[in-house]
């Protein structure tokens, strides 16, 4: 039985997420992404710290299927460094369980 994650991924627009979040649905490496388009990231970047205005997107997906996003952002995300992060899914609705799971491909 495949675990499920949400996957969450930052970067400086909200467009560039939605467009690399479409295509990654359309490849079934996503069932869904859930574009926050405002945050803010304070973080230590190159010993300074920063205070930056990002866009978030919460993708949901097969665990197996994780270092396939993290080598698709890797060619494609603006940053040098993106971040990337799964974080497990602990419970879930039985029907939006089961919908992640035939909306994604099952590598």
């Amino acid at each position: 039985m495949d675990e499920l994650v949400d996957v969450t991924i930052s970067a400086e627009s909200a467009d560039w997420l939605a467009s690399f979040t479409r295509e990654l649905v359309s490849d079934r490496l996503a069932a869904c992404g859930n574009v926050i388009p405002a945050i803010r990231s304070i973080y230590r970047w190159q010993g300074d710290i920063s205070d930056d205005a990002e866009a978030l997107v919460v993708l949901h997906t097969r665990k197996s299927l994780v270092p396939k996003i993290i080598e698709r952002a890797n060619q494609q995300h603006p940053y040098d460094t993106p971040q990337v992060i799964a974080v497990p899914v602990v419970d879930v609705h039985p029907g939006y369980r089961a919908w992640v799971l035939d909306s994604t491909d099952d590598q």
